[in-house]
Parts: structure tokens; C-alpha cells; sequence
């Protein structure tokens, strides 16, 4: 009953009703007669009616109806069942126009919905009416045609996923990161979306096109073809990091105020980190992805493996000259200074290279790269959740090695890396950093193959205590108290002037690296920035 009013208003605003009752040849018989072959021209009133059954049947949702009113119904059934569950098209309005002999326009007005996402799509075509063969009843001429007009027997109506579905990146908190806010995380949900934007739950965009059918399928990708809506927005999954919104907005405050800053503050309890800057809001991701010489952060590798190796003991004496040579090179400290009769914990708060330098020759040349690895994790292959590079330390031959010792040669850092090695010496075992927690995908996160032997943890951490207390380091860590420990970093780039400044330093539960490029002394540069960085987030975390 409903499909018959309907039928009764496809017409144009207005338009009568039109009967399937006809005079003459061709009628039906009274009361069920057997019905004659109907023959010559078809009748305009024969050609609406035609039009009217199918259009009324389609948009009732009648598709085996429809499909008798053609003459195939097999193939008009088919694609009129395409239409519905593979182009997820629902024709809500079908208006027809005026008839021109047998061919009669139309107008379709048809919803897209697919898993979420919808959006309306009109268009115009066309039918033409013809008589059945055998018995000569008016029908509609079957072709692909009908359906849509850009539609063949070798082209069909596709649905394809347009990208990869957005994601809601929230902190650890359950509270969405607002980039324009924090712009230094822009670059980090990118990569969040890249690599959990099909499994966070969310719905990527979906266009409808028409293509080829062997790009059948919702996640083909058919090539070239013809977009005819696109719902590009999708629906985002959510995904829970370990970034802490309130230590994010001090780095990105502290970050700001300075040029080529980058820093990264973790938890070294767990390796959680909690916040990712750099000054930069565009450009490489210098904190998490640089490949940079760490300077003299890295004799807290070297000093752990001295440590370990009885090659240096913090109370005892150690030589500090003004200069020392290995491998064909003079290595100097800064400003030439020395300690005479000074001790190791002398020579590692000021930070004196060549108290480094005179052990490298009782080194194997595997030793260090192997302290890295074994111990603090560098090059483990973390899996943090976006794209960062996890250290390098090459085993290095001669003067080369005698350079990595002291953070130069072939050894590249960034402040994730430098981060972590002070979170291993303050804890003694190295904990993977991570923005994502591995229970959300599953993923085995990098592992060393030993802590830091006890004696050696224990020495490490009062050298450092030293140096944040009365060292090199204790002009920026003045104001932090308690469990602190600091390391100073400065290294030279070839072809630039100043060097790079590093400092990492932990206060409790709280580690941060940080690097200025073209800063200067690391104490002087760095350091400010990891300190205000520290006490802000220490009231905050």
C-alpha cells in the first residue's frame, strides 16, 4: 500500500497519477485473462508506466520488483544489489523528468552510508523503455546505465578507505592533546596516527568511486577511477599516551624562550615519558629523531665502564692533564685546564676530558659500544610508539675510539637517548622509554642484557650527585635539593663555531636530557632548560 503511494508521487510536483490500466490491444483480459502479445509503438502512457513501476520499486527498496520491470532481470538484480551492499547507496528520491519518445530522465537523490560516515549524493540519468520480448509488456531496457551514468559492464561503484583513520591522542590523564596548544606534539600525533591509526578503534575517511572491478573491496586502493563523494574526516579511535599535559606545557614554555632547544622529560622508574619539545614546531624532531655527538653526556657511559673495569674509582687518584694523545690526536680539555693530584671525582665533576682519554688505551675497541648496548640499551631498537632513533655507538679503532669516550667520533645521541642514560644511571637498569604502553598493541619493548653492576651504580650515581651539587652542573641544579644528579655536555660540529650544548639531569622520579644546538657550554645553555624544566614539573608531576 505504501509502495503504491509512493509510486504515485515520482512524478513531477503536481503530476497525476498515472494508471496501470490501458484500452485496446495489448490490455489485460478482465479478471485474470491470459494476457495477447503486445505489439507496434510504444503508447506514452505505456512508457510512464514502465518508468513509474521500476523507479517506484527501486525506491521502495524492492529490488527483485525493480529487477522484473527490466528485461534482465538477472543482471539488473545483481547490480541493483551492488548498488545497495558494495556501493552502500540507499535511493531515497527518484524524480522523473519529461519523457522524450521511449527514454525518460531522471533525477536520484541516494544516501552514501558506510560504518559511520555519510553524506548524500544526487545526480541525473536516465531509462529507456522497450517491449519484452514474448509477451511485449513495456519494460525497462537493462544496462548499467540506469543505475548510475558513469556506470559499464566494466566499471562499477566502489567504496575504498582514504588513508588512515584519525586519532584522538589523549594524555595520561584521558585528556585530548591540543596540538595549537602544544605545538611541539604536532609531529609526535602524526606518527601516533601513522602507527595506531588501525588499531586505535577509529574510522578512516572512505571515498565512493567509480573503478574497476577487479579493485573490488574496501580497502582497495583502485587506480585512477573517479571519486563521486569522499567523507575525508573519519571518526578518530582514542589512544591513551604517557605524556603528562602540565610537564608538556613547561617544556613547551621553557623551549620557547630559547632557539634550537629540544628536550624530553621521562620517568625513570618506569621509562614512561612525559614530555617531547623542541623550538622548532616544524622541521626534523630533534628530541626524539636527532643524530647528534652528545659531548661529554657520554662519560656517563664511559664512566660506568671505567667504573666496572677498576680503571677509576671516585676517591682515588686520577690524572687530569692539560692535553693528552692517542691514536695520532691531542685531545685538550676546555680552556686547557688540569687537576694535579686530583681523584676521579675531581676530574668527572669538572668534566675533564683527558682523565677519559688516558684510560682508552686499556679499552678493547668493542668495550664501549658494548657498555651501551649491554647496559644502557642504545641501539636495542626501542619501540616507543612514533618514529625515534635509539643512539649509536660504533666500535671504533684508535683515535677514533679515544673520541667517543668523550661523546665525539661516531657516537650520535638526541635528548631521548641522553634522557634514558640518565634514567639508567640514577635507577642502575635500563627501562625503554615509551609514549605508548605496550599493553595497548602488545608490542615487546627492548630490554639490556644486564643492569649496571651494584658497586658501579652506586659510584655512578654519587659522581653525579657531585657534579649537580658542586661540579660543573650546580649553577643551573641550584634551587633542586634531595635525590638530583646532573651531567654537563658540550660538542663540537664541524663547520660550526659554537658547539652544541647538552645537560641531563634526573630529581627524583623526573629525568630530562636536553640539547642547544649552537648554545655554547652545555652548563651555560642546556642546563637552565632542564633545570626550570625540572623544578616547574616537580610542583606539577
Amino acid at each position: 500500500m505504501g509502495g503504491e503511494r509512493r509510486r504515485r508521487h515520482l512524478w513531477v510536483a503536481g503530476a497525476v497519477a498515472l494508471g496501470l490500466a490501458g484500452a485496446g490491444a495489448g490490455a489485460w483480459a478482465a479478471f485474470g485473462g491470459a494476457e495477447a502479445p503486445r505489439t507496434g509503438p510504444l503508447s506514452a502512457s505505456e512508457v510512464r508506466s514502465a518508468a513509474d513501476g521500476f523507479l517506484g520499486a527501486w525506491a521502495d527498496g524492492d529490488t527483485g520488483g525493480a529487477a522484473d520491470r527490466t528485461d534482465d532481470a538477472r543482471a539488473a538484480g545483481a547490480a541493483l544489489r551492488d548498488y545497495k551492499e558494495r556501493a552502500h547507496l540507499v535511493a531515497r528520491n527518484l524524480r522523473p523528468g519529461t519523457p522524450a519518445g521511449a527514454r525518460v530522465p531522471f533525477s536520484v537523490r541516494a544516501e552514501f552510508a558506510y560504518e559511520g560516515a555519510r553524506a548524500p549524493l544526487t545526480y541525473g540519468t536516465a531509462l529507456t523503455v522497450v517491449r519484452r520480448d514474448g509477451d511485449g509488456k513495456p519494460v525497462v531496457r537493462w544496462e548499467p546505465q540506469v543505475l548510475h551514468p558513469g556506470l559499464t559492464r566494466r566499471k562499477r561503484l566502489l567504496v575504498r578507505r582514504a588513508g588512515t583513520a584519525p586519532v584522538r591522542a589523549e594524555d595520561r590523564t584521558g585528556k585530548p592533546i591540543d596540538t595549537r596548544a602544544l605545538p611541539s606534539l604536532g609531529s609526535v600525533v602524526d606518527g601516533l596516527r601513522r602507527t595506531y591509526g588501525k588499531t586505535a578503534g577509529g574510522r578512516p575517511g572512505v571515498e565512493l568511486r567509480l573503478a574497476s572491478p577487479a579493485a573490488a573491496g574496501a580497502d582497495a586502493q583502485p587506480p585512477g577511477g573517479t571519486a563521486l563523494l569522499s567523507v575525508p574526516e573519519g571518526a578518530p579511535g582514542r589512544l591513551r599516551t604517557t605524556l603528562d599535559a602540565r610537564v608538556q606545557k613547561v617544556a613547551e614554555r621553557e623551549v620557547a624562550r630559547r632557539a634550537d632547544a629540544s628536550i624530553v622529560v621521562l620517568e625513570p622508574s618506569t621509562g614512561e615519558i612525559l614530555a617531547v619539545a623542541n623550538s622548532r614546531s616544524s622541521g626534523p624532531d630533534t628530541a626524539l629523531e636527532g643524530r647528534l655527538a652528545p659531548g661529554s653526556t657520554m662519560k656517563m657511559v664511559t664512566g660506568s665502564l671505567l667504573l666496572e673495569k677498576k680503571l677509576a674509582d671516585p676517591d682515588k687518584p686520577h690524572p687530569c692533564p692539560k692535553t693528552a694523545s692517542y691514536g695520532g690526536w691531542q685531545f685538550h680539555n676546555v680552556d686547557d685546564f688540569d687537576i694535579a693530584g686530583g681523584t676521579f671525582r675531581a676530574s668527572f665533576a669538572a668534566s675533564c676530558n683527558t682523565a677519559f682519554i688516558t684510560q682508552a688505551g686499556k679499552l678493547a675497541d668493542e668495550d664501549l659500544s658494548r657498555q651501551a648496548r649491554d647496559v644502557f640499551g642504545i641501539g636495542a631498537h626501542w619501540s616507543v610508539g612514533v618514529a625515534a632513533f635509539d643512539g649509536q655507538v660504533p666500535v671504533e679503532h684508535a683515535a677514533s675510539k679515544a673520541a667517543s669516550m668523550i661523546g665525539q667520533g661516531g657516537v650520535r645521541m638526541n635528548p631521548l637517548t641522553m634522557a634514558s642514560v640518565v634514567s639508567t644511571a640514577r635507577t642502575g637498569r635500563f627501562r625503554q622509554p615509551y609514549l605508548v604502553a605496550p599493553s595497548v598493541d602488545h608490542r615487546a619493548l627492548a630490554t639490556a642484557r644486564r643492569p649496571l653492576d651494584p658497586a658501579a651504580h652506586e659510584q655512578l650515581r654519587d659522581l653525579l650527585h657531585t657534579t649537580a651539587t658542586s661540579g660543573s652542573a650546580a649553577g643551573p641544579m641550584a634551587g633542586l635539593s634531595g635525590d638530583i644528579g646532573a651531567k654537563t655536555g658540550s660538542a663540537e660540529v664541524a663547520g660550526q663555531e659554537k658547539t652544541n650544548g647538552w645537560f641531563a639531569a634526573w630529581h627524583g622520579d623526573l629525568a630530562a636530557a636536553a640539547v642547544m644546538q649552537r648554545g655554547g657550554r652545555g652548563g651555560e645553555s642546556s642546563g637552565p632548560l632542564v633545570a626550570a624544566v625540572l623544578k616547574a614539573a616537580g610542583e606539577k608531576h
